[in-house]
């Protein structure tokens, strides 16, 4: 087991440039106070009481809709958890649970018509982000981020 001590400067300075190299740790950071940006900004224009949990959930829905169990699956949580997630947000009239066509027993998740003006008003939040992000970084490396993420998100697609 190693030996415990205290952390000094020299460390503590050591541990922020790993972190600082990983692009990983910097991906998750940004992505993290993005999402906190515009969760503050949603709330104060769609009229659903929106938590952290229902965003995670939100982008997992396609268009044509989705089973409750691949939703779980492609969260990695249970189905009570999205059972619950998606209760709520069918309460604040965002998603509708639907006959799935190809087996009448099984339900889909799907969004309602106020769900997809809330989901564009979500994206016209982060539109607003990216936009206040350029103007700090300048519009070619914003544009250059959004494609070198697009190839990101491809590659770890990928099964």
């Amino acid at each position: 087991m190693p030996q415990r001590r205290g952390v000094d400067a020299e460390d503590l300075a050591d541990f922020e440039a790993e972190k600082r190299a990983s692009v990983g740790q910097l991906l998750v950071k940004c992505a993290r106070l993005v999402h906190e940006r515009a969760l503050a900004r949603a709330r104060e224009r769609v009229d659903a009481p929106l938590r952290s949990a229902h965003l995670a959930l939100l982008p997992h829905i396609p268009f044509e809709g989705i089973r409750q169990t691949a939703l779980a699956d492609a969260l990695e949580v249970s189905k009570q958890a999205v059972g619950q997630l998606v209760g709520e947000l069918t309460e604040f009239g965002v998603l509708a649970l639907v006959p799935d066509p190809t087996d009448r027993r099984a339900k889909l998740v799907r969004f309602t018509a106020h769900g997809v003006a809330m989901m564009r008003e979500g994206l016209a939040v982060f539109g607003e982000l990216e936009r206040e992000l350029a103007a700090h970084v300048g519009p070619p490396a914003m544009d250059e981020l959004r494609a070198l993420l697009v190839r990101l998100e491809a590659a770890l697609s990928e099964r």
